[in-house]
């Protein structure tokens, strides 16, 4: 197996609220699109600035916690693999579209604290704190210190 290179870590601020789906599978699916400032002073001294937007996609139970946690305006750090794909739009141009197939995605912590709440995993409760004041489901016990993978 060939070793990995193309991951990267892209952070920023959601554009929108993250909105859950679900494929014909069953599969949850969230995009987020994260949108990222750079600002530097040109060669005349003038403050310029460029905003670089990027579509992170999100399976399964990082699904279900990102649309639980993260809310517009949130700032978020996503990891993931780069994919480039295209696609043919109704004008029947070739569209070409770079996106982050998310491994992780997390609160950033720069201006901003978060609070921990583990899930169940695959198919339980969904949630995860720090964002927009999810309440997770009462029904759900606390992690024993026994069940701590470390």
């Amino acid at each position: 197996m060939a070793f990995e290179s193309n991951y990267v870590t892209f952070i920023g601020n959601l554009t929108d609220d993250p909105e859950l789906r679900h494929t014909q599978g069953g599969s949850a699916v969230v995009t987020l699109r994260l949108a990222s400032n750079r600002r530097w002073n040109d060669r005349d001294g003038q403050q310029q600035e460029e905003t670089t937007y990027l579509n992170v996609n999100c399976w399964r139970d990082l699904a279900e916690n990102v649309a639980a946690t993260f809310h517009k305006g949130d700032r978020a750090v996503a990891i993931g693999r780069l994919r480039v794909r295209s696609y043919e739009n109704r004008e029947g141009q070739t569209v070409w579209v770079t996106e982050i197939e998310a491994d992780e995605v997390a609160p950033s912590l720069r201006w901003a604290s978060a609070s921990i709440q583990r899930t169940r995993g695959a198919g339980g409760a969904a949630g995860a704190g720090g964002g927009g004041g999810f309440t997770p489901p009462q029904s759900v016990p606390p992690a024993a210190v026994d069940d701590v993978p470390f």
